[in-house]
């Protein structure tokens, strides 16, 4: 069996069917198409994917922000990659492309957190640049009930 062919992409609002599709390893829950599109059609939120042969096999998300006294900022919410397709440095190349689109929506940070157990991912983070919070970050978590939708 021939290797996969690789292609690292930021998606846009025309790409739905590709996430529809994606490697269900890939995301921690089924995709959901309502959401699919909001997120697609959102012009701060961000993705960027690792294809195999056309299919999503990776995905690295992101939303940015502004805030009334800084510039805007990049949160990374996600990165992930299918089991079978790990330690090819997608994660990488999804995450590098992720933060020089930050660069050109003009954001001067980028932040993601992670679990401190979770070696692999902060081995990723250290190896693209990031630097652990000099001030020992915190995060809680709110539930805030079942989602809904907003008309």
């Amino acid at each position: 069996m021939d290797a996969p062919n690789y292609e690292i992409r930021r998606l846009g609002a025309d790409d739905a069917t590709l996430l529809l599709a994606a490697d269900p390893a890939v995301f921690d829950h089924a995709i959901d198409a309502g959401f699919t599109q909001e997120f697609l059609a959102d012009p701060r939120h961000h993705i960027v994917v690792a294809l195999a042969d056309q299919r999503v096999v990776g995905s690295a998300t992101a939303t940015h922000y502004i805030h009334p006294d800084q510039p805007p900022t990049l949160f990374i919410i996600e990165v992930a990659v299918s089991p079978a397709h790990e330690r090819r440095g997608l994660a990488k190349a999804m995450l590098k492309t992720l933060l020089a689109h930050g660069r050109t929506l003009g954001c001067t940070n980028a932040w993601v957190g992670t679990e401190t157990t979770n070696v692999a991912a902060r081995a990723l983070y250290a190896a693209v640049g990031g630097s652990l919070d000099p001030d020992g970050f915190v995060t809680y978590s709110f539930d805030l009930g079942q989602p809904t939708r907003v008309p």
